[in-house]
This record gives C-alpha cells, sequence and structure tokens, in this order.
C-alpha cells in the first residue's frame, strides 16, 4: 500500500498518532526510543567561533608513494555544552571529524583499522574505485577489539573528494550519527586550481537529548532519516570563516549527515561548480545562486569575494523531501558565516575553461533497472513500514543483480515512493545521462563524476556504469536509517 493511501485513511480514522507509536515500538532497536524525547534547545550550543583545520593522518610510511596510518575507532568524551555532563561521541583517532586523510593518484595505501567499541564496525571507503574485499562491506565486519589492514591502489584519474565511514549491518546510522567520519582526498599532481586557498567543510548534524547526551532515533528518524537539532562544520556549530585576502577560495563540501538535505546558498554570491564527488568536472559550471547537496554527496565549489566587503551566512535553505508522519516543520539551516572584511584583492582572474576529463563510457551493453519503493500495512494487527529494493528488504545471503567486469551498464533507477531517495553504489563511480520526472526526459547538460544521486518522489535517474574488479558491491539509500530498514541490495561482479 502506497503511503499516500495509507496515511490518509489512517488520518480518517484518527489512528495516525496511535500508528506512529505502535510503528515504533514493532522496529525498536538498540538506539531507539519512544517518540517524543525531550531535547536540549537549539540556543543552548555555543556557535561563533574561529573555523578550524582538520588535521591530517600522518603518514608512517618513508616510502614514497606509499601511505601507511593507523585509525582508531573508540568512545571519545565532548565537554560540548557548558554547565552539561560531558557528551560521549564516537571517533575516529580522538578527532571530531576524522582526520584528513589526503592521497595521491598512484599511491599504494595500507591504513589499518582498530576497532575499540562494543559493536562490529568496518572502514567503508565512500566512492574510492578499490577492490570489494578492501571497502568494508557488511560482510566483512571487524569485532570489537579487533584489528585489520585495508590495503589498495588509487588508479590515475582517481583524484576527487571521497569520505570514510563505518558500514557495518544494521550499526551503520548509530556509528555514524556517533561521530564516526572523516574526509578523504584523492590528489593529482596536475590539479589545474592547485595554487588556490582551499577549505574543507564537512557537515553534519548532531541530535542531543535535554542531558547532552547523543539521543536515539525516535519514530520518525526511522520513517525520514535522522536529522539533528543542530548543523556542525568540521564538528563547529556556526563557525566564522575568514575569507582568504585574496578574494577567492575553492571550498570541498561534505554532506556526511544520515539524512539532510543541504539545499546550499550563499546570499549575495554565486557559486560556480568545478567538480562532484569522483573528481574535476571538465569545466566550471557558474552562476549557481543555490545547490542540492544529498545525503552521502560531495561537491567542489570556487567562491569568489568580488567587491563585497560584508559578513554573510552560508546557509542550508529549506527542501521539501517528501517526509511522512507529524514532524517539526523544516527551517532555514545557517552553517557558518563568511567573513569577507578580510579581503583585500577587487579582481580575479578567470577560471581556467579546462579542469579535468570526463570521458564518456560509450555505448551500454547492459541494462538494469533498481527500484525504491516503500510499503506500509496493518497486517496481523501489526503496523509496519518497508523500505524495499526491487520489492525485497536487504538479505546478506542473496544476490540482487549480477554484473560483468569491465561491461558498460546503462541502470534505470526509479523512484517509485513518496520521498526523496539518495542513491549510492560502492566501488566505482557513475555517469549520470538523463532525469525522466512525469514523463518528461531531460539529458544532463554536462558529464560528472558521481557515486550518489539523488532521486526525487517519482523521478527515474539513467547512469552509466562500470564496475573494475570481481566481488560483492553494496547500492542502497544513502538515507542510513532507509539502508539500515531494508532499502539496499547486493551486486555480484563476476
Amino acid at each position: 500500500m502506497q503511503r499516500r493511501t495509507f496515511l490518509g485513511g489512517l488520518a480518517l480514522t484518527g489512528l495516525a498518532g496511535p500508528w506512529l507509536q505502535a510503528w515504533s515500538a514493532d522496529t525498536m532497536t538498540s538506539s531507539s526510543t519512544p517518540p517524543g524525547l525531550p531535547l536540549l534547545a537549539s540556543d543552548m550550543l555555543p556557535a561563533g567561533g574561529s573555523l578550524r583545520e582538520i588535521p591530517k593522518l600522518a603518514n608512517a610510511s618513508s616510502v614514497p608513494g606509499h601511505f601507511q596510518a593507523t585509525l582508531t575507532a573508540a568512545p571519545l568524551a565532548v565537554p560540548f555544552i557548558p554547565g552539561q555532563a560531558a557528551t560521549e561521541f564516537w571517533a575516529y583517532n580522538g578527532g571530531l571529524p576524522g582526520p584528513l586523510i589526503e592521497l595521491f593518484e598512484g599511491d599504494t595505501v595500507a591504513i589499518t583499522f582498530v576497532n575499540n567499541l562494543k559493536q562490529p564496525s568496518t572502514i567503508h571507503w565512500h566512492g574510492l574505485p578499490i577492490p570489494p574485499e578492501q571497502d568494508g562491506n557488511p560482510h566483512d565486519p571487524v569485532p570489537p577489539g579487533g584489528r585489520r589492514t585495508y590495503s589498495f591502489n588509487l588508479p590515475e584519474g582517481s583524484a576527487g573528494t571521497y569520505w570514510y565511514h563505518p558500514h557495518p549491518h544494521q550499526n551503520t546510522a548509530e556509528q555514524a550519527f556517533r561521530g564516526l567520519a572523516g574526509p578523504l582526498v584523492v590528489r593529482s599532481r596536475h590539479d589545474p586550481l592547485a595554487g588556490l586557498p582551499e577549505r574543507l567543510l564537512v557537515v553534519s548534524d548532531l541530535k542531543l537529548d535535554r542531558y547532552a547526551a547523543i539521543a536515539p532515533n525516535e519514530a520518525n528518524d526511522w520513517m525520514n532519516g535522522r536529522e539533528g537539532q543542530f548543523a556542525l562544520v568540521n564538528a563547529q556549530h556556526q563557525p566564522v570563516l575568514p575569507f582568504a585576502s585574496g578574494g577567492r577560495e575553492r571550498w570541498r563540501i561534505w554532506n556526511a549527515c544520515s539524512a539532510r538535505y543541504l539545499q546550499l546558498a550563499l546570499p549575495g554570491s554565486t557559486l560556480t561548480l568545478v567538480g562532484t564527488d569522483g573528481g574535476l568536472l571538465e569545466e566550471p559550471q557558474s552562476g549557481l545562486t543555490e545547490y542540492l547537496l544529498a545525503p552521502g554527496q560531495r561537491i567542489e565549489l570556487i567562491i569568489d569575494a568580488g567587491r563585497r566587503r560584508d559578513r554573510v551566512e552560508l546557509s542550508a535553505n529549506i527542501y521539501a523531501r517528501g517526509k511522512m508522519g507529524d514532524v517539526t516543520p523544516d527551517h532555514i539551516m545557517p552553517l557558518l558565516t563568511v567573513d569577507f572584511t578580510t579581503v583585500t584583492a577587487t579582481e580575479q582572474a578567470a577560471l581556467p575553461l579546462k579542469l579535468g576529463s570526463v570521458p564518456d563510457l560509450g555505448a551500454a551493453a547492459v541494462r538494469k533497472q533498481v527500484v525504491f519503493s516503500e510499503k506500509m500495512s496493518m497486517a496481523n494487527g501489526r503496523h509496519g513500514v518497508q523500505f524495499l529494493v526491487n520489492d525485497q528488504e536487504y538479505d546478506m545471503q542473496r544476490i540482487d543483480l549480477v554484473s560483468r567486469v569491465n561491461e558498460v551498464e546503462l541502470w534505470e533507477i526509479v523512484n517509485h515512493s513518496d520521498m526523496d531517495h539518495p542513491f549510492h553504489l560502492h566501488g566505482t563511480q557513475f555517469q549520470v545521462v538523463e532525469r525522466e520526472f512525469d514523463g518528461v526526459v531531460t539529458p544532463v547538460s554536462f558529464r560528472a563524476w558521481q557515486d550518489t544521486v539523488n532521486l526525487r518522489s517519482s523521478e527515474i535517474v539513467r547512469i552509466k556504469t562500470v564496475q573494475r574488479w570481481p566481488g560483492l558491491r553494496m547500492f542502497h539509500c544513502h538515507i542510513l536509517e532507509h539502508e539500515a530498514m531494508g532499502m539496499m541490495g547486493q551486486l555480484k561482479v563476476v
């Protein structure tokens, strides 16, 4: 039964509220709570400090072209709210977010993961083109107290903006919202924008109860995806970014939220898009007033001060993504304040006309279809919601699709649900070819490397993709609660 029909019937009978409570009880996990948990007031978290740089993960290897390091996941107590008990996060190497991993095309990488949590965990190298057995999928958990080394080589052409986060079965959402995520940048030694001042902006959100503890998920969190009352940039609340005196900066932005969509806007300035998840575009896309960054996505922007010398907020504007149930109305969410008063330059040189290479993958030899849907029912006296891929919940023992190494495929991704869902495919970068909505097909205006793409309700997105290694890959909704509730499938590459 579709959600509009189901909830409409409940509203007519006055059962919507009790249904949500019963649904919550039926889907309770160790990180769940009944609806209505009192939260900390949104003005309790201090704001306005200077934006901090994210520390780099040190390279323990002295061999050129080799990167060797250790990442340890462990609890971390942080005095986050004045006058309140310290908040317990889970962090990599004692930092929020995790340390920046800076690599170069061609590097040989060996990173040892030490799991000091009480849950199994993995590290998923989100977006990196690496072999499946090194990608931290749910079939390869590291037990509490255990360790393993992830080893891989970075191919030429892989420069881009990536990130790392856990991917254990059923525990991904909790481990991520408790703090386990970090940025990863693969650099090219021939980057046409290398001389620009660069900002790394990892956006996450935080949901705290009235005692400043990280709140467990409620029913609405499982249905709609978790959104905290605080938006953070580099784990800071509404920091201040003093803009480079030269008047131009390169921003890499990560949406590391569980479910929050970021309709990014900088009032009075336009945005120039130069890169997406997997690297630079072929040429700059200028004159943007907003940019929608779905959960899991990353972008590279060029920001020019022009002649402005004021202070302005980078904000996430309201974006209607089709939430269900009784939810708090959305509002504009300030992310940080950009201080242009530090700028002294008045003019900027033109950006390079040619940035990166995004060659057409060519004709597709195979077509596949992936359908996202949601199902609600009151069967057997139990009220429930399912998030499905091709009408099935995720099953670790089932192979849903099969692909061949190096074979170009056209995937048709269909959203038959009533809300937006970001689609993520492991182990590769794909190219969006076209979008279809209400029968109208719109080809994309430029090629880009992506591993995550958003789908509006009733939208179809077609992508070209290639897998380069045999093994098991995941594809799923990157609203992490939906992934946990079954909106994930398995691809076997042969």
